[in-house]
Parts: structure tokens; C-alpha cells; sequence
């Protein structure tokens, strides 16, 4: 029996000026990985509430949040760790990127837009490899089995 339950995260596919906005994976950009901003979810609050309060938090924006286009999974096999990631497109609403913003959980230190040619140069280490299909796609919905954690 696994020692988690799968945890909850909602995360966000902002693109702003045909760049994708990513945020460091760890604590003091351990690893150098990129992801979309988000985090785990709160219960009582709906999907698209803990998306925008995440988002905020991290990177000091305001967003809209539209429909979910990616479902991405990945565990820990060592500690049974398991989280599903449900990715949401969304446009900023307010705000701009600011160096001197604080994460209040001290996870997030470094946020930036990326462009489409930077992530498929592989100029950028990032999670879940389906990232850029999902911000630039069509629309349709797609799924990523579950991977094994990077750390």
C-alpha cells in the first residue's frame, strides 16, 4: 500500500506576448527545473480559486482562469509520493513580474517567460515534457501517464 494519497495541484499555462510563464521547481532552483506556477489544492475552495491564490502568491499576479487542458502525474517510488497536476490555460489579468516579489511558502525565487523555441531547443529544463504542446496546442485536452519525480 503506498504511504500517499495522490495530492491535488492545479497549475497554470499563462502565456503572455507568445511566452510561457515558468517558475523554479524547488526551493533555490534545485535541480535548475522549470514548472508552470501553481501548487496543492485547499479543500473548499474550487479548482480555479486555489489556481488564482497560487499563482498570486508565487509570482504576484492576477489571473483568469480558463479551461483545463493537461493532466499530468508523477511519484516518488522511494517514498510512495504521487501528485496530479491538472494544468489550466489563463491570461494574466494584472500585474507585471517583479525581482522583489516573496513567495510566502519561500519556494518560488525565480519566475519568467519563456518562448516556444527556448523550450524546444532545450535551453530549458522543465516538467512535464507535454508542457509546450498544452500552452501552445489546440485546445484538446491531453494526458501525461504517471513519471517518475525529478529531484
Amino acid at each position: 500500500m503506498a504511504k500517499y494519497k495522490p495530492r491535488l495541484a492545479a497549475r497554470a499555462l499563462i502565456l503572455h506576448e507568445d511566452r510561457l510563464l515558468l517558475v523554479n521547481a524547488y526551493p533555490d532552483a534545485h535541480l535548475g527545473l522549470w514548472c508552470a506556477p501553481g501548487g496543492g489544492c485547499e479543500a473548499g475552495q474550487s479548482l480555479p480559486q486555489n489556481l488564482a491564490r497560487e499563482v498570486h502568491e508565487e509570482t504576484g499576479l492576477t489571473i483568469t482562469v480558463g479551461p483545463p487542458v493537461l493532466v499530468n502525474e508523477f511519484h516518488d517510488p522511494e517514498t510512495g509520493f504521487h501528485q496530479v497536476d491538472l494544468f489550466f490555460r489563463c491570461t494574466l489579468a494584472s500585474g507585471e513580474l517583479d525581482d522583489t516579489w516573496t513567495d510566502p511558502e519561500g519556494v518560488v525565487t525565480q519566475r519568467r517567460f519563456f518562448s516556444r523555441t527556448e523550450l524546444a531547443a532545450g535551453q530549458v529544463r522543465f516538467k512535464p515534457d507535454s508542457l509546450p504542446d498544452a500552452a501552445w496546442g489546440t485546445g484538446e485536452a491531453l494526458y501525461d501517464p504517471l513519471e517518475v519525480i525529478l529531484k
